[in-house]
């Protein structure tokens, strides 16, 4: 039975779990959602309550500490076609069929990417985020200040629920890595917690690469939560310091890229309870 999402409208915040300000914590909605045909040969239709965090009106704090990239990778990629296998390595568009209105990092991590993005993104800029879903992270205000936010991930349904984007594609990048986008279009694109799913990364990034304006950057980030029988074994067998040797790797080998920074953004939670840990690597495009 099919299954697809017909509108989604933004409800009030409820009073007693957000702030009533101009950037509360949380805004609560209500998904329209149509779960397949009824006996009357209708779509059944349901609401679904999903909940976004802001990143905004939290108690945390949100340092950004630097990261020494150390490894030195050979001329040639020494990957073999069995660091990109996957335990489940069904159809993709399977998995990712029903949406999964979720989110995949804890609150603290939310909020520290939003933050970063709101200190490292430009006004006006034109983005793109890559791998995406129902949620960008972006700062509230950015569909209002930026110049165009784009997006392409595996579920459209999901993409259709994203209201900060200004348009969207639905695409398996692990089937046809190119990106449906001219040339020299954007100024930034981002990438959250998905590096690791992707078969061709560094395909990818070179289609990141086309795509960007000189000057223009990518923002990859990562933390060490995943769908595992969908992660790479490669991904699957390395600690986070790893993991980002790696991204700087597939940079590498995509070309045209100015040497990589990387970052530990991992915010700081009070009591010092349990959060996920969360890291960044920017690249900035040649020219």
């Amino acid at each position: 039975a099919a299954t697809f999402i017909t509108s989604a409208v933004v409800m009030a915040s409820d009073p007693e779990s957000c702030e009533a300000s101009a950037n509360p914590r949380y805004i609560d909605r209500e998904v329209e959602m149509s779960m397949g045909d009824g006996t009357d040969g209708n779509p059944r239709t349901r609401g679904v309550f999903v909940r976004r965090i802001t990143g905004d009106a939290t108690p945390y704090k949100f340092p950004v500490q630097p990261v020494r990239l150390v490894k030195t990778w050979p001329e040639e990629p020494p990957f073999e076609p069995n660091d990109f296998s996957r335990d489940d390595e069904l159809d993709d568009v399977a998995f990712y069929t029903l949406p999964r209105l979720v989110y995949h990092i804890d609150e603290p991590a939310v909020a520290a990417l939003t933050q970063y993005y709101r200190k490292n993104i430009p006004q006006g800029s034109s983005i793109l985020d890559i791998c995406s879903s129902w949620v960008s992270h972006y700062p509230l205000e950015f569909p209002d200040v930026m110049k165009r936010i784009s997006g392409t991930g595996m579920n459209a349904l999901e993409l259709k629920v994203n209201d900060q984007l200004t348009d969207f594609n639905a695409k398996n990048l692990n089937n046809d890595p190119k990106l449906p986008y001219e040339d020299e279009s954007f100024d930034v694109v981002t990438c959250v917690v998905s590096i690791d799913y992707l078969i061709k990364p560094i395909e990818v990034l070179k289609e990141v690469h086309r795509v960007l304006k000189p000057g223009g950057k990518v923002i990859v980030s990562q933390s060490n939560r995943c769908f595992p029988t969908k992660a790479i074994k490669m991904w699957l067998s390395m600690n986070d310091r790893q993991h980002l040797e790696l991204i700087n790797a597939y940079f590498q080998y995509a070309g045209g890229f100015q040497p990589r920074e990387a970052f530990a953004i991992t915010a700081e939670v009070p009591d010092n309870k349990y959060r996920d840990p969360m890291y960044i690597i920017e690249a900035v495009k040649e020219g």
